[in-house]
């Protein structure tokens, strides 16, 4: 039996998850609950189903059931406000589930000096996948928290689905709309993620993350459009070998991994059907159109404060978005002008202080970049 705290437990990998513990009784025990606010009915419905030890409202809340005693902190929030519960499990010597891609992205070495090896497993299905493979040909169950020996390993290769838009040019994405975006063709996720998805920032975030988690430099991590989502990301060794992670395009794997790592849970999702046919396409990921990545990857090789400040610009963007205030290429275009104005703080020099406050900077240069130049 694990005693697990969720937070974010009204969110899609919450709700998710609490599915998951729903199914499997005898393996977890919900002690903690979270969320944002946003959806207070359902969360108030979760804690009376679940009774759990803590229950709490807002940030300070996440914070506190973070560090609370239990076995494994699945950190399902969104968003930058999931850095502090991300430091506060860490500091309290929890097993960190890790959902909220965003902590580890802009947090990066603050995050990883107060990881102990193997105490961040990831959730993200891609970093799953990868966590998997990397098991199967080395024996490696430890991640994050210490430097990776992995001489046999080329490069990593993340899949994306490309999203709603794939295929479309620039000039083509240019009036899509809020509705079009949230459209996903393999995916129900949060407004947020999904939109990140059809912009390919989530793709961007991910590359960052890959190359924090796995130690693997970020010009050997490569991403691929694959529509159907059935191969969830793969790595490629020096021999010319690729090991892949295949099952249908559902979170109930990764989350589940990410809560009893590296052992599995049975019948946690419905495998692929190997009688039926199936064909697995694979498509180079087009730059022009879908700007995101090529920055991620400029802004991951920078360090220091830049993911935190590409980050940050990216929600305010998306917020204005859903909102009507810039158009869907404009997205990455703002992103791409405050990153520009930036003056990173090396990772020599970076504290949470100042990871903070580059992330302030950028929601507030991201706001002025909207009003001057992009309505």
């Amino acid at each position: 039996m694990r005693d697990v705290v969720i937070l974010g437990s009204t969110g899609s990998i919450g709700t998710q998850a609490l599915d998951l513990v729903r199914a499997a009784p005898d393996r977890f025990r919900v002690v903690g609950l979270t969320a944002g606010g946003g959806n207070r009915a359902l969360f108030e419905q979760q804690v009376a189903e679940f009774a759990p030890a803590y229950s709490g409202l807002g940030e300070d809340a996440s914070v506190e059931a973070a560090a609370s005693d239990c076995d494994v902190v699945l950190n399902g929030i969104t968003g930058a406000v999931g850095l502090r519960p991300t430091l506060a499990a860490l500091d309290a010597g929890n097993t960190l589930a890790l959902a909220n891609k965003e902590s580890l992205v802009m947090g990066g070495p603050l995050v990883l000096e107060r990881a102990r090896p193997g105490q961040i497993v990831p959730v993200d299905s891609e970093h799953s996948a990868i966590a998997q493979c990397l098991r199967v040909s080395t024996g490696t169950t430890t991640f994050a928290g210490e430097t990776n020996d992995l001489p046999d390993v080329r490069r990593l290769v993340l899949t994306a689905s490309g999203g709603p838009f794939r295929g479309r040019t620039r000039e083509e994405l240019a009036g899509v709309t809020p509705e079009q975006a949230m459209n996903h063709p393999t995916w129900d996720m949060g407004p947020v993620i999904t939109i990140n998805s059809a912009t390919l920032v989530n793709k961007g975030l991910e590359v960052i993350e890959a190359h924090l988690l796995f130690g693997i430099p970020i010009d050997r991590i490569e991403v691929v459009v694959h529509p159907t989502s059935v191969v969830h990301s793969m790595v490629e060794y020096v021999d010319g070998s690729t090991i892949v992670q295949a099952s249908p395009p559902t979170m109930m794997i990764p989350i589940a991994l990410g809560l009893t790592w590296p052992d599995r849970v049975a019948d946690a999702a419905p495998p692929v059907d190997w009688t039926r046919r199936e064909t697995w396409e694979f498509l180079p990921l087009d730059d022009e159109a879908f700007p995101a990545v090529a920055l991620a990857r400029e802004v991951g090789a920078a360090g220091g404060t830049a993911p935190a400040v590409y980050n940050a610009a990216n929600e305010v963007c998306v917020e204005a978005f859903r909102q009507g205030r810039v158009g869907f290429t404009g997205i990455v275009d703002a992103i791409a002008d405050v990153v520009h104005r930036h003056d990173v703080r090396s990772d020599g020099a970076l504290d949470v202080d100042g990871v903070l406050a580059a992330d302030a900077w950028a929601r507030e240069e991201a706001a002025r970049v909207l009003e001057t130049t992009l309505l």
